[in-house]
């Protein structure tokens, strides 16, 4: 997806930073722990994009400014993995940063700003998908991989010579990176696919796969995406002419039933509900109380429906699929209750990928407000809709992050939803994970109901040990800071059946003493 909403007011709403942070670790030709198909989507968990910064541009020209987004931070990224997220997508443009032919050369400058955002996820041990995405939009100003172009052999040979370099320059990273052939490659025209503009997409996506496999390294092994037209679901499994690349140059050492070809598709539907600015249909799926709100399709069958397609003809032949983009614009000033739908939206996506065996990425375009995507304030670093991150988070199962280096000192806003009120509970257990670092920690506590009723609300009261503050936290509210903390339950894990278990976690700072918290008690009775 390109700009979404208002640019001027991305502008007018986002400050300028320029805060950039050191990486954390450098770049590793580690190559061991290739991963399966199923582990690598479930290790993948919740991602999120990082849309409208090394995409954006100007008269052609890319810089992660144009489109009113701040200078990407260390900080921003240290968020979003605080908050749960396990892999962030950078979309990139080229542009008028790709010297003349027949070199092509990138920009080294250019090429060097891409390399110290992928180190800002990277080095923090997050997966990493990198694509091109700008250069194949017809709106966009200098585009060129447009696939009903006149001079395809021009087109193709500057798209080799661009993915040859931006490999080389990736070609010692784990497999925490993914490269990503390009996003949304269509000729403009929404319908059914013209077949010679389809056959170019194959084209460009094979050329990508045998081009990173030859600059070697990682790059020989590593797991690359690919997309159909449009990452359009529909077109991508029918028989509309999507071809599989090959993947002839691949590793000797990659087990010959294993794939290491991924496949990118996006999802927005109902769009009358995700995207369409008018502020008219706001709500969405089984909870919607208003039917002039809602849509007269794309209900929570239809999704489920296509995400069967995408498992039954890829995933269970041993592709595995990324939902690279999906989300809902934010339309509480038509509908104050917006956002709850668009949290039961998120998790219902996240929750029937999971089923189906693709892992997702949010698409955040940074801008908070009217029509809107964004999850987090760019500029401070912090959360801006907690409720649809817990969905997201909760929905993919994914553990609470492992070692952040630079946290934000920020704390995250807390859920917009109220908590139920606390019911009684019988018993419980309850099992602390704590991940520490110089100064920080990371907490995942998984609380059973292993009493024979079910609870309906909970608050969940430890004590931290001493020099420990809470900075953020999900899935809860927490308070205080400090000392004996109660955690109180959000909305949509309030409700406990008998032997049913919930994940919490929070992040903290500490002066030396990283133990876990004691005396845990859920309602008032001590758990084990």
């Amino acid at each position: 997806m390109a700009r979404r909403a208002g640019l001027a007011a991305v502008a007018a709403a986002l400050a300028l930073t320029a805060a950039v942070y050191g990486v954390t670790r450098p770049a590793s030709a580690d190559v061991t722990a290739q991963l399966t198909a199923p582990q690598l989507v479930a290790d993948m968990g919740a991602g999120w994009n990082l849309g409208n910064q090394l995409e954006a541009s100007n008269n052609g020209i890319p810089s992660e400014t144009a489109w009113g987004n701040p200078v990407i931070t260390q900080a921003l990224i240290n968020r979003v993995k605080a908050s749960g997220f396990k892999t962030i997508r950078i979309p990139v443009s080229y542009l008028a940063k790709i010297g003349a032919g027949p070199d092509y050369t990138v920009d080294a400058a250019w090429l060097n700003r891409i390399k110290e955002v992928v180190d800002y996820a990277y080095g923090q041990g997050l997966y990493v998908v990198l694509n091109m995405h700008g250069d194949g939009y017809k709106s966009v100003a200098g585009s060129w991989l447009i696939c009903d172009a006149a001079d395809q052999t021009t087109v193709k040979a500057k798209y080799q010579k661009v993915w040859q370099q931006v490999a080389t320059k990736f070609a010692s990273y784990n497999e925490h990176l993914i490269l990503e052939s390009m996003n949304e490659e269509f000729d403009g025209q929404y319908g059914n696919p013209t077949q010679p503009c389809y056959a170019n997409i194959n084209a460009y996506n094979q050329a990508f796969v045998d081009t990173v496999r030859r600059t070697g390294g990682t790059n020989a092994s590593r797991w690359l995406l690919v997309p159909g037209w449009n990452t359009n679901i529909d077109y991508t499994v029918g028989n509309y002419g999507f071809v599989l690349p090959t993947d002839q140059y691949r590793s000797s050492s990659i087990p010959t039933a294993e794939q290491r070809i991924m496949i990118s598709v996006h999802y927005y539907d109902p769009w009358d509900f995700t995207g369409q600015e008018d502020g008219v249909i706001t709500q969405w799926g089984p909870n919607a109380t208003n039917p002039a709100k809602t849509s007269t399709w794309g209900q929570a069958d239809y999704l489920d429906g296509q995400l069967k397609k995408v498992h039954d003809t890829f995933v269970a032949r041993g592709y595995p699929v990324l939902v690279g983009e999906y989300g809902s614009i934010d339309k509480t000033a038509a509908d104050s209750t917006n956002n709850r739908y668009r949290a039961d939206y998120a998790r219902a996506l996240v929750s029937a990928a999971k089923k189906y065996g693709a892992a997702t990425a949010y698409w955040d375009n940074g801008y908070n407000g009217a029509y809107g995507f964004g999850l987090f304030n760019r500029s401070s670093a912090t959360v801006t809709q907690q409720g649809i991150i817990d969905a997201i988070i909760s929905a993919a199962g994914t553990s609470t992050p492992s070692s952040p280096s630079s946290p934000s000192t920020s704390p995250s806003a807390s859920p917009s939803t109220s908590p139920s009120t606390p019911g009684p509970v019988g018993a419980c257990r309850v099992t602390s994970a704590v991940s520490a670092w110089n100064t920080g920690l990371t907490n995942s506590i998984t609380i059973t109901n292993s009493g024979t009723s079910a609870v309906n609300g909970w608050s969940l009261t430890f004590t931290l040990a001493a020099g420990q503050s809470i900075t953020s936290g999900w899935s809860a509210t927490y308070s205080p800071a400090n000392g004996n903390v109660t955690a109180t339950n959000v909305s949509y894990n309030g409700t406990l059946a008998a032997g049913a278990s919930t994940t919490i976690g929070y992040q903290a700072g500490h002066t030396g003493n990283a133990a876990a918290p004691t005396g845990f008690r859920l309602n008032g009775a001590t758990c084990n």
